[in-house]
């Protein structure tokens, strides 16, 4: 650990204050966790913790989040302009219309959101709850799911279920081609591909494994295979080669990166605890509204 490491870990310390860190974070960031997860566990993290501060090397949404859920703790997310394309892509309007037109259907909204967005939807999800969260939705009711059109089609196709999925997309998963992935696959003929299902359909039909950052984690401990094409985002390499020391771990694409996931560095986190600034916060009606759709996946979970 670095002196600087060490440095945050007592201003942690100090001000009673917890890190939660998703697993596309910076490597040095991730070393020094006291939760390193995806969204599901971060949320649920949030939720349960005993601490004062809660810091988040993550981006907006997950903040915000953590603020709806603990609104009694101050949520410090060291960089604000760490955003999510993804989760732009839908608003409160275009949910409110299309509630419209849709009446009788429930609202799912993946945890890349916005806060507006969750307080018009019904119930919450992630990558790694949502076949699961589906399962507890009456059966006759059609389901919206934004903003991840991607999750959603694969949901449906994993279910049968009836889905109207919203026009948007994570940038980097819909940026993975199925050429990239047979070049892989070609190179690599014995690695099985586990892929995220944020990535496009026929991305998906070529891989061996489909599932969130956790659960692609979990299948790298447990194959047998000792060489793996993942399909995500590449800072997930680092929590996979310290679980699997023995075994190659081949990027899919060079272009799997999330600048907005690298924005947070060491030296934003220390300089947040030194200020306790950005404070990230929801209005309460807002926040009120988004927290029961949260609380219902959580629940569900």
């Amino acid at each position: 650990m670095t002196s600087q490491q060490r440095k945050i870990r007592k201003m942690l310390a100090d001000k009673e204050g917890i890190l939660l860190v998703h697993f596309y974070a910076r490597p040095e960031i991730q070393e020094i966790a006291d939760v390193l997860g995806d969204s599901l566990l971060l949320a649920q993290s949030a939720a349960s913790s005993d601490a004062k501060v809660i810091v988040f090397a993550g981006v907006h949404f997950m903040a915000q989040s953590a603020a709806m859920l603990s609104p009694q703790k101050t949520i410090l997310l060291p960089r604000v302009d760490a955003g999510c394309p993804l989760a732009d892509m839908a608003d409160a309007a275009s949910v409110k219309k299309m509630k419209m037109e849709e009446p009788d259907a429930v609202f799912m909204a993946y945890v890349n959101s916005t806060a507006e967005v969750k307080a018009e939807s019904d119930i919450c999800c992630t990558s790694s709850n949502a076949l699961k969260i589906i399962k507890t939705l009456p059966p006759a009711k059609k389901v919206v799911m934004l903003p991840d059109g991607n999750l959603a089609r694969h949901v449906a196709s994993v279910t049968g279920r009836q889905i109207i999925a919203w026009k948007g997309c994570c940038p980097i998963h819909q940026a993975l081609t199925v050429e990239e992935v047979r070049e892989c696959k070609q190179k690599y003929p014995q690695a099985p591909f586990a892929a995220h299902p944020e990535c496009r359909q026929e991305v998906l039909a070529l891989a061996d494994f489909v599932g969130s950052t956790s659960a692609i984690i979990r299948f790298a401990r447990e194959t047998n295979a000792n060489q793996i094409i993942i399909g995500t985002e590449e800072g997930i390499l680092t929590e996979l080669q310290k679980q699997n020391p023995g075994k190659i771990f081949i990027p899919a694409s060079p272009s799997l990166v999330c600048i907005d996931m690298k924005k947070i560095t060491l030296d934003d986190i220390e300089r947040s605890l030194e200020t306790m600034q950005p404070v990230i916060t929801v209005p309460r009606d807002i926040g009120k509204a988004a927290k029961n759709a949260l609380d219902r996946m959580l629940t569900a979970s």
